[in-house]
């Protein structure tokens, strides 16, 4: 399966995030749908993995918008803002990143973008 087809199918085709990203380690988007990072963002999501301490203090940007971290550590980081957020959870060798809004339930999206990184991080991904 495709990268594309991951952020497609298992990601935003659940209807359970409504746009979504993975990224390599370096930051570089591999794939995406409905959501875009800004120049630096990337590199910065990969970087709070490794000093959570900062994007608890200062938050995460996600396309262009600040989240407040609810939950950073070396695995997973969650931002909220209002009624939306998102989720970001480190594999091996990627990031992925499901970003959901009001009408959807927090746990609904964070299931979702951890069981697809469960799967990946147990295929050597």
């Amino acid at each position: 399966m495709s990268w594309q087809a991951y952020v497609d199918d298992q990601l935003v085709g659940t209807g359970h995030v409504i746009g979504a990203a993975i990224i390599g380690h370096d930051g570089n988007v591999w794939a995406s749908k409905n959501l875009s990072l800004k120049a630096g963002e990337g590199a910065k999501i990969v970087n709070g993995f490794k000093d959570s301490a900062s994007v608890l203090s200062g938050g995460i940007f996600v396309d262009g918008q600040k989240y407040l971290t609810i939950k950073a550590d070396d695995k997973s980081i969650y931002g909220k803002k209002g009624a939306g957020g998102v989720v970001l959870v480190k594999t091996g060798q990627s990031v992925l990143i499901g970003h959901y809004n009001e009408t959807i339930q927090p746990g609904q999206a964070t299931t979702v973008v951890e069981k697809l990184a469960d799967y990946l991080r147990e295929n050597g991904y």
